[in-house]
């Protein structure tokens, strides 16, 4: 039998090897693009339009420079591209990334690590960057859960901790089509990358 396919053709034209990923095969286009079109919460969430990982990425990225005193540019394009790999192999609730095991996160790492390198990052971001980013997911998080996808405050309390509360008046979620979405991460990622 011929071996199994593990490359995604992009509409860049790239072909993106999922075992082996190289950085010269990675293209902003192709991650905004795919993101925009990627619902979390497995779409289950209230509103016109999905709530997109590149949204989440925007939203993501706005909290972590309102947690840094003097956010850092590089840093704060890894915030944004801190679920960029879901482009190529979606978002998966927790649950499911469980039960999947060790092998999900290989995959998440290697093709974190060939992202972070296209743009600049340090294939393996530092672990004070990496919690801080984290902070932040978790507060978008639950902020989607209480908003948008069904939870009480307690119970998104109880799985993603108790939300800084000052933050949150500064916060909002978008619903909006993907190609604005698209748009607007593409622009961040420009500014971004300018920054640098």
């Amino acid at each position: 039998m011929p071996p199994k396919r593990a490359w995604q053709r992009m509409l860049s034209g790239r072909r993106l090897d999922l075992l082996d990923p190289t950085p010269v095969d990675i293209e902003i286009e192709d991650i905004a693009h795919g993101l925009a079109f990627v619902a979390r919460w497995n779409g289950q969430t209230r509103g016109d339009w999905p709530y997109s990982v590149a949204e989440h990425s925007l939203l993501v990225e706005q909290i972590f420079t309102a947690m840094s005193p003097r956010p850092e540019p590089r840093w704060q394009l890894a915030a944004l591209l801190h679920d960029a790999p879901e482009y190529v192999i979606g978002d998966m609730i927790s649950p499911v990334k469980a039960a999947i095991g060790p092998d999900y996160g290989a995959l998440d790492d290697r093709l974190s690590a060939a992202i972070h390198i296209r743009f600049g990052l340090p294939a393996r971001l530092p672990d004070a960057v990496k919690k801080r980013i984290k902070a932040a997911d978790r507060l978008s998080a639950w902020l989607e859960a209480t908003t948008i996808a069904g939870f009480a405050e307690a119970e998104a309390d109880r799985f993603f901790g108790r939300a800084d509360r000052t933050l949150l008046h500064s916060l909002s979620l978008h619903l909006r089509p993907p190609a604005e979405t698209r748009a607007a991460y593409l622009a961040r990622h420009h500014a971004l990358l300018s920054d640098l």
